[in-house]
Formats: C-alpha cells, structure tokens, sequence
C-alpha cells in the first residue's frame, strides 16, 4: 500500500487550464476544488493503521480467546488495492483518436492548399469595385446571370425560379417511383 500512496496531485493543473474554454471555467475550479479537498483528505490520514496494542488489551479483557480471536482477523484482513483495468482501454483510445487526428490534420492542409489555390485565384482578378457584368461573367460563368441561355426572376435565387423543386419534393417523388 504503501508504494500507492500519493504525496500530491499528479495533474499538471495550470496546463489544463489553459485548455479550458472560458464559458467552462467556473465548471473547472469547481472541479479543481473538489479534487484537492479528495487529496487533501487522503493524506490528513496515516499511511498505514495505527499499530493496536494487544497485550494490553489481553489484559483487560477477561473473555479468553476473544482478543486473540479479534487479533488474527485484524491481521488476516487485508483491503486490496483496486486493479487498473481500464488504462490499456483509454491507451487504445489514445492511439485511435491520434489516427483521426493525423487523418484531419493531413485532410485540413489539403483544404488549406486548395483554399490558398482559390484565394490567388481571386487576388488576380480584378478588384469587384471595377469589375463590369462581362468581367464579373468571364470570372465566375457558373454564378453570372446570363439571361440568354438560362434567364432567370428576381431575386435569382434557385428557390424562385420556374421548375424549382426541394429536396423534400425530390425526395417523395423518388420514394413515389420505387
């Protein structure tokens, strides 16, 4: 028991607190403080049990055989330790949240490199304030109105077009036909 005994908390505190979020810090020192009242509390008391003086009470106990008694199951008590059985599961968790992180991490500088692509992109083109409709429609044909080959209403959004249909009415027209 002795080697489990702790002389303080092992958790570095101060680090975790900066990766806290501020609308959880209250939440934090609330924590915080209850687990130093835990370790404050484990080590108000001894390390090991007061040694009990057994001879002494022999003597005042007038019972035969009921000290000793008492004695050999104080002596054959022991309280165990509990086992680690869940550090080999939350280590297996490590690895397999530091595989997605290494996937997010490679995904994200793909997204950064074409968003970096798209940002010179748009830094050669002419600033918008100089921009005329033709040049808007050269830059960004997919987006420009072209009212000859797809005319379209106020305020040209896909809704308020002519034939528009949500995704609930594509939805049911495709459960319709199956």
């Amino acid at each position: 028991m002795a080697a489990r005994r702790i002389a303080q908390s092992s958790i570095n505190w101060s680090a975790l607190a900066e990766r806290v979020p501020a609308n959880q810090k209250s939440s934090f020192g609330a924590f915080k403080t209850k687990s130093d009242i835990y370790v404050r509390a484990v080590l108000a008391n001894p390390e090991s049990p007061p040694q009990i003086d057994w001879a002494n009470y022999k003597k005042l106990v007038p019972v035969a055989g009921l000290v000793d008694s008492f004695q050999k199951q104080y002596e054959a008590l022991k309280v165990p330790y509990p086992q680690d059985k869940v550090s080999s599961q939350v280590d297996a968790q490590i690895k397999e949240s530091q595989s997605e992180i290494d996937s997010y991490k490679k995904a994200s500088e793909q997204r950064i490199q074409s968003y970096q692509k798209e940002i010179a992109h748009l830094k050669s083109l002419l600033p918008y304030d100089q921009m005329t409709m033709e040049d808007y429609r050269d830059a960004f044909p997919d987006s420009a109105l072209d009212p000859i080959n797809r005319p379209s209403f106020w305020p040209h959004t896909p809704e308020e077009q002519v034939g528009y249909k949500s995704k609930e009415q594509l939805e049911a027209e495709a459960q319709g036909h199956h």
